[in-house]
């Protein structure tokens, strides 16, 4: 039975951890050829032994790629071109959420120009490589459209509604990712290039406990999580999923969000039990 991405081209920036790495893992066992781009290549090549073992009917390619390098960027999806062909999926995933990162009055001046170096710009830098691939695209004769790709770019809850622990400079980065996508979302919707920002809650990966690094910081955020616990990783790589194939095809500008019901919450009382994580998360 073929695959939700099968004979599809996708680049995922971040690929060595956390989102980025099981994104990876489950668009190539959905039949994408996959690039894999991380700043740390030794992570982003042992994804690429990972989906080896467990999907050797499509390729992987890691490449070490500093997204808030505009060349870094332009190679990276220069070389899924050179390797696949085209490109039909890119996963603006790479991003930071800095320790240093605080409020107005003490967030310095360096952590907010990195912050946005790497959270904005490099999605920026994203999106233009990739809408440029992706007008190169064929049409699909039958249908008579432009084939067109999917965008996906990372952004979170805390552009939506602010975020109790302060970290403005990434707050303030993804809210601007939210808005910049819906904006070329309308400018590009006529050539078949669908571009939606993800939105995830408090994931337990280690970019967010490296952050959260206090028990009071910890139950801070969960306070306002109706189930009760942090998200993993593979919930947002299947919403991932979702955006990147066709099921997704009428869907362009939206904010997805996936965070456990938070951006629907007030404050949930303390004290009740926290929702186990389904079964079926395990690839």
């Amino acid at each position: 039975m073929p695959g939700r991405l099968q004979n599809k081209v996708a680049l995922i920036t971040g690929a060595g951890s956390g989102i980025g790495l099981e994104s990876s893992i489950l668009f190539a066992s959905e039949g994408a050829n996959v690039v894999l781009v991380d700043i740390n290549l030794a992570a982003a090549e042992n994804v690429v032994k990972i989906i080896a073992e467990k999907s050797p009917n499509v390729k992987a390619v890691a490449t070490k790629a500093d997204v808030g390098k505009e060349d870094d960027i332009k190679a990276a999806v220069d070389l899924a071109v050179e390797k696949f062909g085209r490109l039909d999926v890119m996963f603006n995933n790479a991003g930071i959420m800095h320790p240093a990162d605080d409020n107005a009055l003490n967030t310095e001046e360096r952590i907010w120009d990195l912050t946005m170096q790497i959270n904005l710009k490099g999605v920026w830098w994203g999106c233009k490589y990739a809408i440029l691939a992706m007008r190169k695209n064929p049409t699909d004769e039958a249908k008579g459209l432009h084939v067109g790709g999917s965008i996906i770019n990372t952004a979170s809850f805390v552009a939506i509604m602010g975020a109790a622990t302060p970290q403005l400079a990434c707050t303030a980065s993804k809210g601007a990712v939210l808005a910049m996508t819906r904006e070329l979302a309308m400018v590009h919707a006529r050539e078949g290039i669908r571009l939606n920002s993800l939105c995830p809650g408090p994931l337990k990966t280690p970019l967010l406990m490296d952050f959260l690094n206090t028990t009071e910081k910890r139950e801070r955020r969960l306070v306002h999580l109706p189930m009760g616990r942090f998200g993993e990783a593979v919930e947002l790589a299947k919403a991932a999923l979702f955006l990147a194939s066709d099921e997704s095809s009428y869907m362009t500008g939206t904010d997805f969000k996936v965070d456990g019901g938070l951006s629907s919450c007030y404050v949930t009382p303390l004290g009740e039990p926290a929702l186990p994580p389904p079964q079926s998360l395990s690839l």
